[in-house]
């Protein structure tokens, strides 16, 4: 379980509430949940996974437990993922893997360079997007839609299973404890729902959409802005000065900010919703840090937008 911390000295009695109810959840499930199963016999296959991005590693690693070895490619919480050039270590582990995860959409393009460079007949490819009918162009974003998460942790589960199906009983025991280790992240977005749903929020870039969604949190930001943003691009004049109208006007509780999407027109934002008393909540697009299980970084995150929210309450 993640240790819940307030961010926000004055409003430190808001903070424990969050604490106390994960707690009371966790104490329900009969203690901390955990994604190990002890005990478990294999006797199957050891597999080779590649994962394009490492949260989708991290889950894979929770789900494959002691039959699986995972080597995520895109790891560095301080650079753009959408940058990402791959390296002659990645090609070998996608030339060697027997299962491949990526995230698709878009977001990790090399890898069909690194695929078609190095065939590999009993290797098998999960687009996420696919699986979610999604397409280049739609927000690729996935991990943050706690349904979809969800979704693919079964997906992957079953593949795991059809790989090695003399351990498939293992598998089963480590994907229900992934279920139960997910509780804390899960009752955490239960539990701003529960509060702020309707609060409308801002967004440098479209990472967060599926989890304001999820939250019943309405984003204000422009579209425009947060999809050039997160395409690598200039935002629109027209957006950045309607975003700028829209801080100073203070139409959102929190500001919402991908650290590794940074820009001077995204530190500009920044710094204008700083003046005029707008809470920023940082968000990253991979694990941070890096050796961080996929529940405990968003875990984290979501008690920083928590926190905010409710320090903007409390100041109204």
């Amino acid at each position: 379980m993640v240790t819940l911390l307030s961010r926000t000295r004055g409003h430190r009695g808001v903070a424990v509430s969050l604490v106390a109810l994960l707690a009371t959840v966790l104490s329900a499930c009969g203690g901390s949940a955990s994604s190990s199963t002890s005990g478990a016999q294999q006797s199957g296959r050891h597999l080779n996974v590649v994962a394009g991005e490492n949260m989708w590693g991290s889950i894979a690693t929770q789900l494959g437990g002691a039959q699986i070895t995972v080597r995520s490619v895109v790891t560095d919480p301080n650079a753009d993922p959408h940058d990402y050039q791959s390296d002659p270590s990645a090609a070998r582990a996608v030339a060697t893997a027997d299962y491949v995860i990526l995230n698709g959409a878009g977001y990790d393009g090399w890898a069909d360079r690194l695929l078609s460079a190095n065939p590999n007949g009993r290797r098998r490819v999960m687009t996420i997007a696919d699986i979610l009918g999604k397409k280049e162009g739609d927000n690729p974003h996935f991990w943050y839609s706690p349904d979809d998460v969800t979704r693919i942790a079964d997906r992957i589960s079953s593949d795991l299973k059809s790989l090695d199906t003399a351990d498939a009983d293992y598998l089963t025991a480590q994907r229900r404890a992934f279920t139960a280790a997910l509780v804390p992240y899960t009752s955490g977005v239960a539990a701003i729902h529960a509060k702020f749903a309707g609060r409308r929020i801002a967004a440098t870039e479209t990472i967060f959409a599926y989890m304001a969604s999820a939250l019943g949190l309405e984003v204000v930001s422009p579209p425009e802005f947060m999809k050039a943003v997160a395409e690598g691009n200039d935002p629109p004049a027209d957006s950045v000065a309607a975003f700028e109208q829209a801080i100073e006007a203070r139409a959102a509780s929190v500001l919402v900010y991908n650290v590794q999407t940074s820009t001077d027109v995204t530190n500009t934002i920044k710094q204008m919703a700083t003046q005029n008393g707008i809470p920023v909540v940082a968000v990253s697009e991979t694990l941070q840090p890096p050796d961080a299980t996929f529940q405990d970084w968003q875990l984290g995150q979501l008690n920083a937008l928590y926190n905010a929210l409710n320090a903007d309450t409390l100041a109204k």
